[in-house]
């Protein structure tokens, strides 16, 4: 009989459920045994063998309806320490486990990696991707697990405070959960017809000073006043603060760091940082207005998953298990249009950090020139526009020629 183990790693998102679900209905129809291993790696790498619940049908009847996660998750790294990487190898072989399904980001996917390689021919692992960052190496036009039940929660998170900004003429400056990849708060922000959405992606890679992100904003809202609307909600991409020049980053003291190194972000108070900029310019412009800091991330995390995503899960979850079963392991479960795709481990480290391929926003599609256009962003165009450019200067203290200066 062969031994399935189940485990989540990495932040949580909608549909980890769904696929346990599905993994566990598909293994044990198939007449696997299913272990579910509590709380990722971090057990694993202490020798424990009792932090582990059995699996059936009846365990997991309705749980693909339920946001979180019934095995917890944790981002503990296996890869960081070798007694650490060997006491997860003989930890799962001493659980009779030699069919594992890992759930989870990027980092997850490196660890189930690293965990296959030591363990070599005892375990056969498949990784199934989870995020609601939408950032791993999946085809394009593909979606991770997750994402589009957290952009539907944070679209009508963005559309009442738009409401409310409108009745209460007042400015959100919105800060959208996403380690590196801006996919949820340009998605997100495009869902619900947001002012302005900044990410780390227009920037090509550049490092980003607070006071570029600030003067975008101002912009926005100067342009706005000058066009009868002085509201509305600005989304900045918490990826934003893994770009930020050096220079900015060294005034805030003892940056938090995760197990895999990164900059805890939620940690990062990103928003009053920019807000702050924004506020001494828009005295400048003589504009006065409310302007308020809202953080959106950890409320995406847990929500029932959408009927697309328990649909993918289930897919997902019984895909990992028959590519197993059929004997393809060390691979990344994908689903394309209506077929299940295998991607072996190697074709999605990125070869210059052996670390699993991050996905950014492709900037150079139609949609996100189209995301840019439609925003209100200002322009050249417009200060030159002979309209519009003599409703900015009014709407400010400055005249035209010094707000072009100002806005270059």
């Amino acid at each position: 009989m062969a031994t399935f183990g189940l485990l989540v790693g990495g932040g949580p998102a909608p549909g980890i459920n769904g696929v346990i679900r599905a993994a566990t209905l598909a293994a044990e129809r198939r007449n696997c045994r299913v272990i579910g291993i509590l709380q990722g790696f971090e057990r694993l790498m202490k020798g424990e063998t009792d932090q582990v619940v059995e699996l059936d049908s009846d365990v997991v009847a309705r749980i693909h309806e339920q946001g979180g996660s019934i095995l917890r998750t944790s981002r503990a790294n296996p890869t960081r320490d070798a007694a650490d990487l060997e006491r997860v190898v003989g930890t799962l072989g001493g659980l009779g486990i030699d069919h594992l399904v890992s759930i989870g980001g990027d980092d997850t996917c490196f660890s189930a990696k690293t965990v296959a390689a030591a363990a070599g021919d005892r375990l056969h692992v498949a990784h199934v991707p989870k995020t609601i960052d939408n950032d791993l190496p999946l085809p394009p036009g593909i979606p991770t697990f997750g994402f589009e039940s957290a952009r539907a929660t944070a679209t009508g998170i963005l559309t009442a405070l738009q409401e409310d900004a409108r009745t209460a003429w007042r400015w959100y400056i919105v800060v959208l959960m996403g380690r590196n990849a801006g996919h949820l708060a340009l998605g997100s922000a495009n869902s619900a017809g947001s002012a302005l959405a900044v990410v780390a992606e227009e920037f090509r890679g550049r490092s980003i000073r607070l006071d570029q992100i600030a003067r975008i904003i101002e912009g926005t809202i100067l342009k706005s006043a000058a066009q009868g609307r002085p509201h509305g909600v600005v989304v900045l991409a918490e990826g934003l603060g893994e770009c930020l020049d050096p220079t900015d980053l060294a005034e805030i003291a003892d940056l938090p760091r995760d197990e895999h190194g990164h900059l805890r972000l939620a940690e990062l108070p990103l928003g009053q940082l920019v807000r702050d900029r924004v506020r001494a310019g828009l005295d400048e412009l003589g504009i006065r207005t409310t302007t308020i800091v809202k953080d959106v991330g950890y409320e995406l995390r847990c929500v029932p998953p959408n009927a697309f995503d328990q649909d993918y899960t289930r897919d997902l979850g019984a895909g990992a298990v028959e590519t197993l079963l059929a004997g393809t392991a060390n691979v990344m479960i994908t689903r394309q249009g209506q077929r299940i795709v295998p991607i072996p481990f190697d074709e999605i480290l990125d070869p210059e950090t052996g670390k699993t391929k991050v996905r950014m926003l492709d900037v150079e599609t139609d949609a996100f020139r189209a995301a840019m256009a439609l925003q209100t962003r200002l322009s050249p165009a417009d200060l030159d526009d002979p309209v519009l450019g003599p409703k900015l200067a009014a709407a400010s203290r400055l005249d035209l020629a010094d707000l072009k200066k100002r806005f270059a």
